[in-house]
């Protein structure tokens, strides 16, 4: 019940209604009473009395009416049915009727020591960098609504609200198994991350998420400092005639033609379209089909990576060892695990005559009748050669069935049909939603009366796009916008990131912390915590490392674009082998490496010897070719040597671009001038860059041994490119690359050996403890580039040569290293450990070990030799590797 006073007497009852106006002359406010007369009376408010009138707690007014918020200094609730409104540095009043208001309190985010340390970069700038720029952040800064409610706040704070999951999800732009992972974790949190390396479907996943949110009936920005990436979303929207919900804002000039080209609502009536209950059935039979789609993919990869390993196997024994003879093996039936074990028990148990003992074990394991074959050395390896033959057919064999096997059951379920169904009916359904619930075009909506009707704007237009340095001038005062998805957030520096987290309740953060970052902006403030600082993180950088824990991050892995030899190298070198590569390889030739001759040939950060060689090799299709390079420099001089049809540009330029070929020129040469360009050139962001533009083809130019003595990515990417090219494009070395797949197993059935061997075995102890603290090592930051593999046959090490003496020959044939270590990409390896026990200061022993160091030595792969009573081993091995590592040869 409201009780009025006028001049000390109670109204209350004499009054039909009432309301709080202002006087059109003084502001001041004014209480109007309506008898049931129909005669009206106003008084001063100041005169009166309402009850109940109570200040409101809170500084926060959020506008029910327009969904909009704003920092208040005071308000003032008469008889639930007013509001009084005083904003800071204003006299004047503003009146709202309860019922449209509502007083919240305003989170201190803007207050705290992060946000202000924002400010302050921000103001630092105007120093630093473009003035205009600087004031327009500052300025929206200002602006960003200090609701708890945001995403902001949840950054600023560090502490994230989780979210229902949507009942119901479509997927109108197709999908595979971490696309639909992606889209369920953004919608289970307020803030998300999608991290998306290059050809995984990023842009298909955005849409995806747009159409979901659309059909909840949110609204959402897509934002980035890149035109390119947004203009990619507009482009895919407008090509299945969704344009006309897309505010295509940002700064002035963008509102300007957008409102100049308004698009009238589309009406496509999509027929015999299923239910939402119906789509969400099609998406669970689905979900086991892109399960065994991804399984097929990577059995491929497996196939292809054997299929190498098996192509040097061969190679290894035409080559190198002519004398080894192919001899079948298939009346033994053995296991692939058998294959292995019994090469493994020939090596360490067998070594001389096969004794009654190993002649029962080789009965009763393997099947072996006839043994003496075996008492001969030639012989013996001829069957161990053909046991590892054999290892390779079984295993391609059995992976091959298996894909044929998922293939067939993707075939029987109708896949493709499955998936085809999905995409059209949710595309339909999403139609179907628009078409009845966003408005018709009745409202003449223009540059200067949007933002005063933004509520009915956001209703016609609820995609909305921006550069992340525009959008909150772009929106409503006050707005906030229901999901804001930032693209290419690895180039978000954060300060102006921080914009968009400040005008959305959800965030869902998409980009690649692996390729090319954020350029650095000078800064001499101190940021309140690592996680924060505006100097060396990315606005995805910081999002991470900031709310790690607490939040979903999605890594895209379905790879789409290149041919899987190219990005087998990202893979490898960059991704952890987390990506599955979804085309095919049909043995073209897609890797191709060209050495410039000897000697210094960079000018000015120009290489004219690298254009040459290009001529020299040859373009290829030139309308089709790109060629790249870290420097301008050598861009323009590409000009004058490469036709017109060659297109060129730094790296930097190509990032989120995709060629059919790419000729990847890295410019610096041995001079110590290029020193100080290494860290710039020989960048993993830039390389990962490189070579991940290439659909068809990528060619790398590069000096001779200009950056394998570093042991950085462009090294990786020249044993890469050595060991998986056709062997015309590439030169010859001294060693033999690992055969990975068969060592690893090589080295389970050597550990499962020697836990069944005598304990009294000096020898193999020691070599149990190295290999321990060698895993341990691996772990290590420094040490991430290598692998190891046990007991090497020194001919699968080393190309027998005319290098070689006739000793040195023989004793390959024989020998073997107890510890080679690999780099993980290329295969080759890098330096060889050996354990030496008591018997090695024997005379037959100590000549048996210079043979073994002189042919290291001549194919300069260092060795290190401990005795097995050395102290301090850990510390001598890893003292070792790192000087190998960074040995400038």
């Amino acid at each position: 019940m409201v009780l009025i006073y006028m001049n000390g007497q109670d109204k209350s009852d004499q009054i039909k209604d009432w309301k709080i106006c202002t006087d059109n002359n003084s502001d001041k406010l004014i209480l109007r009473v309506e008898f049931p007369s129909g005669k009206f009376f106003n008084r001063p408010l100041d005169q009166c009395v309402i009850e109940p009138t109570l200040e409101c707690k809170g500084n926060l007014l959020h506008n029910k009416k327009k969904d909009t918020f704003s920092v208040i200094e005071k308000a003032i609730n008469y008889g639930n049915k007013y509001i009084v409104i005083k904003y800071p540095e204003s006299d004047k009043p503003y009146i709202m009727e309860s019922k449209d208001a509502q007083i919240l309190n305003s989170p201190n985010f803007k207050d705290g020591e992060v946000f202000s340390y924002f400010t302050s970069v921000a103001k630092e700038r105007l120093k630093f960098t473009s003035k205009h720029i600087a004031e327009n952040i500052i300025r929206q800064l200002e602006r960003i609504v200090p609701h708890s409610a945001t995403a902001l706040n949840a950054y600023c704070v560090g502490e994230v609200e989780k979210r229902t999951p949507k009942k119901h999800l479509i997927f109108p732009f197709g999908l595979n198994e971490s696309q639909l992972k992606a889209v369920e974790a953004a919608f289970s949190s307020q803030i998300s991350v999608i991290e998306g390396p290059p050809g995984t479907g990023k842009t298909q996943t955005i849409l995806n998420i747009i159409a979901n949110i659309l059909i909840n009936g949110n609204t959402v920005a897509i934002v980035s400092n890149n035109n390119d990436a947004v203009n990619n979303v507009y482009e895919k929207l407008e090509k299945v005639n969704l344009g006309y919900m897309i505010a295509k804002l940002g700064n002035k000039s963008n509102q300007e033609n957008f409102f100049q080209q308004l698009i009238k609502k589309g009406n496509e009536d999509i027929q015999d379209v299923k239910d939402v209950e119906e789509i969400d059935e099609l998406v669970q039979k689905l979900k086991k089909h892109l399960y065994l789609q991804n399984q097929v993919a990577k059995l491929r990869a497996e196939i292809n990576e054997l299929s190498v390993e098996l192509s040097y196997l061969e190679k290894w024994r035409i080559e190198d060892r002519p004398d080894i003879k192919l001899i079948p093996l298939e009346k033994y039936k053995f296991s692939l695990r058998k294959i292995v074990d019994l090469m493994v028990f020939l090596d360490h148990q067998v070594k001389t005559k096969v004794s009654l003992k190993k002649k029962i074990q080789l009965l009763f394991n393997y099947k072996m009748i006839h043994t003496r074959f075996l008492n001969d050395f030639n012989e013996r390896d001829n069957f161990i050669y053909s046991l590892q033959f054999m290892f390779y057919q079984r295993l391609l064999e059995r992976k091959n069935k298996k894909v044929v096997s998922y293939e067939n059951e993707l075939k029987s379920q109708n896949f493709a049909e499955l998936l085809e169904d999905l995409t059209q009916n949710s595309m339909g359904y999403l139609k179907n939603y628009l078409n009845e619930t966003i408005p018709t075009d009745s409202i003449n909506f223009e540059l200067d009366n949007y933002k005063k009707l933004f509520n009915q704007f956001l209703k016609r237009y609820p995609i909305l796009g921006s550069g992340s340095q525009s959008i909150i001038n772009a929106i409503g005062q006050g707005t906030l916008i229901d999901y804001v998805i930032m693209d290419e957030a690895s180039q978000q520096e954060i300060v102006s990131g921080i914009l968009s987290a400040g005008c959305a309740r959800n965030l869902i953060v998409v980009g690649d912390r692996k390729q090319l970052p954020h350029i650095e902006i000078k800064s001499d403030i101190e940021s309140p915590s690592p996680v924060y600082d505006s100097r060396k993180m990315s606005f995805l950088d910081s999002v991470i490392s900031c709310l790690n824990e607490k939040i979903p991050i999605t890594l895209l892995k379905e790879h789409y674009r290149c041919h899987p030899k190219i990005i087998q190298f990202c893979n490898q070198q960059f991704y952890d082998n987390q990506l599955i590569p979804m085309t095919q390889d049909k043995g073209e030739q897609s890797l191709e490496l060209i050495t410039t001759s000897k000697g210094n040939h960079m000018r000015w950060n120009a290489n004219q010897r690298e254009l040459e060689s290009i001529l020299e090799v040859g373009v290829g299709e030139e309308a089709e070719t790109s060629f790249i390079a870290p420097y301008n420099a050598q861009i323009n001089l590409s000009k004058k040597y490469l036709s017109k049809g060659v297109s060129s540009s730094t790296i930097h330029k190509v990032q989120g671009k995709e060629r059919d070929n790419i000729i990847f020129s890295t410019v610096l040469d041995n001079k110590k001038s290029s020193l100080s360009k290494m860290d710039f050139v020989d960048n993993p962001h830039l390389v990962n860059v490189a070579v991940s533009r290439a659909k068809h083809k990528f060619t790398l130019v590069t000096g001779n041994s200009v950056f394998l003595p570093y042991n950085q990515d462009i090294a990786a990417l020249i044993r890469y490119i050595q060991y998986y090219a056709d062997s015309d494009q590439i030169h010859e070395s001294p060693v033999i690359s690992a055969f990975d797949l068969l060592y690893e197993e090589y080295d389970k059935s050597l550990e499962k050996l020697k836990a069944k061997l005598d304990g009294k075995d000096s020898k193999f102890k020691s070599e149990q403890i190295i290999a321990s603290i060698l895993k341990e090592l691996m772990l290590k930051d420094d040490f991430k580039l290598l692998h190891f593999h046990m007991h090497i046959k020194l001919s699968q090490l080393v190309k027998v040569d005319g290098n070689f003496t006739k000793r040195e020959q023989e004793f390959q044939k024989r020998a073997s290293c107890d510890f080679v270590f690999y780099y993980k990409v290329g295969k080759v390896p890098m330096a060889v450990l050996e354990v030496d026990g008591g018997y090695h200061d024997r005379p037959i022993q100590k000549e048996r070990d210079s043979v073994k160091d002189s042919i290291l030595e001549k194919v300069r792969i260092p060795i290190l030799r401990l005795k097995t009573t050395d102290v301090k081993v850990s510390k001598k091995i890893e003292e070792f590797l790192l000087t190998t590592i960074n040995m400038k040869s």
